[in-house]
């Protein structure tokens, strides 16, 4: 409860914090939400080596009588999909260190390998920018460390998709097993999400259930478009709490505090893990959660609220 009221406590002052790390000695800044990561422990055991197929994984390691999977970041950067034959065996980061960042998130557990932990550093969401083809898309954000630095905010949800490309499968499974919802076209639905990969996966969601919707890269977008078509008969908006420039709260505010759309009901889709979300979302006044971009729960959140 107490780290639901802070993460709460930093959303509605538009503020995230940022664990800012290193993938090899001198490199640039990289940073997860610190809301993403449960531990970061200075690994000594065995990673047992698995047949996974994807040359990102590492292999196994067992904390607390739980299994997880280590995925090599500095591999992933150099990781391209698009040739996924290229050799990247030389680019891990080096044996002896085996620094593991615990995340949480998409309902997933997973063991992300560092070379070295900086500091957490806290922003609000005006100092975060949007920035496109960087990394292959690895990068979508970045900011500036203490010192004048750039951070550079990883993608975390391509991550997932790059080493276990069974869950896109597993997604597109799920989707073509919902049916479409034949709804008023006259309603419209807004959609704020700023990971391309995530996008992608919620556009498709909509438009296989025939849903008329707008898509935004950030929320202030999405307000403007709101606030200046007057006409449009929004029914419903989805929107990701984590985005530069308005925050996913902040559409959450605005909205609420405006009379004239104060009744368009409003659900958070977020990768932060946890059975105390959907308390979060209803704190900052949604009405609703959706584990990142699930196809049965956003079936079943436009059906029940549009």
């Amino acid at each position: 409860m107490q780290n639901i009221d802070q993460v709460t406590g930093l959303y509605k002052n538009n503020q995230l914090q940022l664990m800012c790390f290193q993938i090899a000695k001198d490199s640039d800044i990289f940073a997860i939400n610190v809301y993403k990561i449960r531990e970061i422990i200075k690994y000594e055991g065995k990673i047992t080596d698995i047949s996974s197929g994807s040359p990102l994984i590492l292999g196994l390691v067992t904390l607390r009588r739980e299994t997880i999977p280590v995925v090599d970041l500095k591999k992933w950067f150099a990781y391209d999909p698009l040739v996924p034959e290229k050799d990247i065996s030389r680019e891990g980061i080096d044996d002896e260190d085996c620094i593991l960042a615990i995340c949480e998130f998409s309902a997933y557990t997973v063991g992300i390998r560092i070379h070295k932990a900086e500091r957490i550093i806290t922003k609000t969401w005006n100092e975060i920018h949007q920035v496109e083809n960087t990394f292959n898309d690895k990068v979508n954000n970045n900011t500036k460390y203490h010192d004048g630095r750039l951070v550079q905010i990883v993608d975390i949800e391509k991550m997932l998709v790059d080493a276990f490309p069974w869950m896109d499968g597993e997604k597109d499974e799920e989707l073509e097993q919902i049916e479409s919802l034949h709804l008023d076209k006259s309603k419209t639905l807004l959609l704020a999400e700023d990971s391309p990969v995530a996008m992608k996966m919620m556009q498709k969601i909509l438009k296989k259930l025939d849903v008329r919707f707008h898509a935004f890269v950030n929320g202030q977008q999405l307000l403007d478009h709101l606030f200046s078509n007057t006409e449009e008969n929004i029914a419903m908006i989805i929107t990701d709490l984590e985005m530069p420039i308005a925050s996913g709260f902040e559409v959450i505010k605005q909205v609420k505090n405006n009379k004239h759309y104060q009744h368009i009901p409003i659900i958070v889709n977020s990768s932060m893990s946890g059975s105390s979300n959907e308390e979060m979302a209803r704190s900052l006044n949604a009405e609703g959660f959706i584990s990142k971009s699930n196809p049965k729960e956003v079936r079943e959140a436009i059906e029940q609220f549009m």
